[in-house]
């Protein structure tokens, strides 16, 4: 049996050289990833990278690629050309890949086998002590149903035994597809709080997920694609912050500033009392107007897109119009 004292040493070193850190080498490198079903071409070119102790929400719509992706980083399927690899190797190059990446793509459990058994077949194949699984089913907290069978589990039950299965052999890098699905409210934030302490502890997660808001509150960056391209990649507050917002305005002269920036070629509406609402313009166009006109403002605000926002945007648009 493989010694345990060093699990999955190759991306071990790379994660904890320099934990909570990013590296300059992406851990995991999507690069030039083309994959051909007959004449559908479920991902078309597809560029990316994920580095070291940061959590990466991977978005797309139904159909994009995320899951064809996935499957390519994990080994599941050869790809048509490109590369997709984990510390500079393809996943079946990993000497000991259950202990140097935990993946979640789909619920594996045999129905009539119980939670302590299915991890237990786990614990085995990754070569770790049988006490991992006892450590796993408390931090998932299924332990009080760890005997039960999983056929009679409820959805978000059999996601917490997949987290825990992912990551039996204590492995630095996880690759997570809708691990919230089925989630209530309460479960999901378990969730976010967990995958964040495991992000403290310097490890690297992919995580796929449909649910916008929730990625917004757990994810430090994001590769967004549309029909198997990559439509952006950013660190999250970036991209966020790229879309335009309308603009409020607070001045004592809202008639005046609402009149210089009409004049300026802006759409300026004023509302109720002392604000005007100004749409496509910066902030600093709007400064400048109110500046040259001699009109005093005394509040600027403009809100962030919320990730839906520019999700949607992205995704609506052709790959090339997105990239702009």
């Amino acid at each position: 049996m493989e010694s345990t004292a060093a699990p999955g040493e190759h991306i071990a070193r790379l994660v904890r050289a320099h934990p909570g850190r990013k590296t300059l080498m992406p851990l995991i490198e999507v690069q030039n990833l083309v994959k051909h079903y007959g004449d559908v071409r479920a991902v078309d070119d597809l560029s990316f990278g994920v580095e070291s102790g940061t959590i990466t929400g991977f978005l797309g719509p139904n159909g994009s690629g995320k899951t064809t992706t996935l499957r390519a980083l994990l080994g599941l399927l050869t790809p048509t050309s490109g590369t997709a690899t984990i510390g500079g190797r393809s996943y079946r190059a990993l000497a000991a890949p259950l202990r140097e990446v935990g993946a979640m793509l789909e619920a594996a459990a045999h129905p009539s086998r119980s939670a302590r058994k299915h991890l237990r077949i786990l614990s085995a194949e990754a070569s770790v002590p049988r006490t991992r699984v006892e450590e796993m089913l408390r931090l998932v907290e299924l332990d009080g149903a760890a005997d039960r069978r999983v056929g009679g589990f409820s959805l978000g039950m059999r996601q917490r035994l997949g987290l825990a299965g992912a990551l039996i052999g204590d492995p630095g890098i996880l690759v997570l597809d809708e691990p919230s699905n089925g989630l209530d409210p309460e479960g999901i934030r378990w969730l976010r709080d967990f995958l964040r302490s495991l992000a403290a502890e310097g490890r690297t997660i992919l995580l796929s997920s449909h649910v916008l808001a929730e990625v917004a509150q757990t994810v430090d960056d994001v590769v967004v694609i549309s029909s198997g391209r990559v439509v952006a990649q950013a660190p999250l507050d970036q991209l966020t912050s790229r879309t335009s917002q309308p603009i409020r305005v607070r001045s004592a002269q809202p008639e005046a500033l609402a009149a210089a920036l009409r004049a300026g070629g802006l759409e300026a509406l004023h509302d109720d009392g002392d604000a005007i609402t100004v749409t496509g313009a910066s902030q600093q166009a709007v400064a400048q107007l109110a500046f040259d006109h001699g009109v005093v403002v005394y509040e600027i605000t403009a809100e962030a897109s919320s990730l839906e926002d520019v999700f949607f945007t992205l995704t609506n648009a052709a790959p090339e119009e997105a990239l702009r």
